[in-house]
């Protein structure tokens, strides 16, 4: 008995919080690097027991079933440990997080990775009055409400790659609503003008009537109110213009940006309190194109980083610097359309575009392949460790 007291006395505990992309890469690959280690135990909080597909909640929004995959299956046989509920609190300095306000949990180690959430506190009346897609909950409860429609105006503030999603979604499966996208900006602004104008045609195909140069200054229980000092009549309005992050990194006293994220260094590690590390849309990760913007092809790899940066520096040697450089940027435009942007590491659009059927095949696949991935590193987890690096535009050049 000694013995097994001792062993668990000198076990390093890591507590991985959120088990998005990022988070459940991070929690897969520590748990099976060191399942034959008992030196080392790996603990996974996240609010829900199944993983949530955020590439396919546009499709959970309008009634689609799509697979429940359930993050214990995932982990069984690894030796990592399964906690179910919502992070109330991390307190940096006694190294504990507060899960569901009556419980604690104690860490050597923390990899925070609770992501993001829509920004419903900027423009007024966006928190009482518009639906997001934060979660399966909030898209099941606008799956709803849309079925529940005879007819009307589902307004999208919003004209990002979400909102765009979201909008040839919703047009397409509920054909009797009217859809109406409004946004800054043209939707595919970022992409080459051959995905564009795919986007354009592909929009007013499916009668999204789109408003660019429009700015929301407030939603109304029936309408919203534009800058410029009109209003859109609404009977539900979707909000996917921008992202916040939960405050409880700052209120731990961990250094953040202007926008909340932890701030890292090279490793991800934090850059005030080096037993963090921050992964996904939770963190401010800088490459030499700028900082990263969360999505689901960086976050599952700043979560295997993370987890390798770990396991180096417990065999006491240094973590290397993270690079990764953007490759794609898959749109689906409803169930049979769809485009596919192939970028420079940077993010920038290259000429070549994907459109129509094999473009849906390709999104498709990548869709899928998170929870595959998942299951092929808990078996070998080398095969997650590759990525693109981006070469010379991910290097940060030391100021002279």
């Amino acid at each position: 008995m000694k013995t097994t007291h001792s062993a668990a006395a000198r076990r390093h505990e890591v507590l991985v919080l959120g088990a998005g992309y990022a988070g459940l890469s991070a929690a897969t690959q520590l748990a099976a690097r060191s399942r034959k280690r008992g030196d080392l135990r790996v603990t996974l909080v996240n609010p829900y027991d199944t993983f949530t597909e955020r590439l396919r909640l546009h499709m959970t929004a309008t009634g689609q079933e799509t697979a429940e995959m359930r993050i214990p299956e995932l982990l069984d046989g690894t030796g990592a440990v399964f906690v179910r509920g919502w992070v109330t609190a991390v307190d940096a300095e006694a190294s504990t997080v507060r899960i569901d306000d009556d419980r604690v949990l104690r860490y050597d180690t923390l990899v925070y990775g609770l992501g993001s959430i829509a920004d419903t506190v900027t423009v007024p009346g966006v928190d009482e009055h518009a639906h997001t897609l934060d979660g399966p909950e909030s898209a099941a409860l606008l799956a709803d409400r849309l079925e529940r429609l005879d007819g009307g105006t589902v307004v999208i503030g919003g004209s990002g790659l979400t909102g765009v999603e979201a909008a040839a979604e919703i047009a397409e499966r509920h054909p009797r609503l009217q859809v109406v996208l409004l946004g800054r900006q043209e939707p595919g602004a970022t992409l080459h003008p051959k995905a564009k104008a795919h986007v354009d045609a592909a929009l007013a195909r499916l009668g999204v009537r789109v408003r660019a140069g429009a700015e929301v200054t407030k939603v109304l229980p029936d309408s919203v109110e534009l800058a410029d000092g009109s209003g859109v009549p609404a009977d539900v309005v979707l909000w996917t213009s921008g992202t916040r992050v939960p405050p409880l990194a700052a209120a731990a006293g961990l250094t953040v940006d202007d926008r909340g994220r932890v701030v890292t260094d090279d490793a991800l590690r934090s850059v005030s309190h080096p037993d963090v590390y921050a992964v996904g849309d939770a963190a401010a990760v800088r490459q030499g194109y700028g900082v990263l913007h969360g999505t689901c092809q960086s976050g599952m790899p700043t979560g295997v980083h993370a987890a390798l940066s770990i396991l180096r520096v417990l065999a006491g040697k240094q973590p290397r610097p993270f690079r990764f450089g953007y490759y794609h940027t898959p749109v689906s435009l409803g169930r049979n359309d769809a485009v596919v942007q192939f970028t420079r590491p940077d993010d920038s659009p290259r000429r070549i575009v994907l459109t129509g059927k094999g473009a849906v095949r390709y999104k498709e696949i990548v869709s899928a392949a998170p929870w595959a991935t998942f299951g092929r590193m808990k078996k070998m987890p080398a095969s997650g460790a590759f990525w693109p690096h981006g070469g010379r535009h991910t290097r940060i050049r030391s100021a002279k």
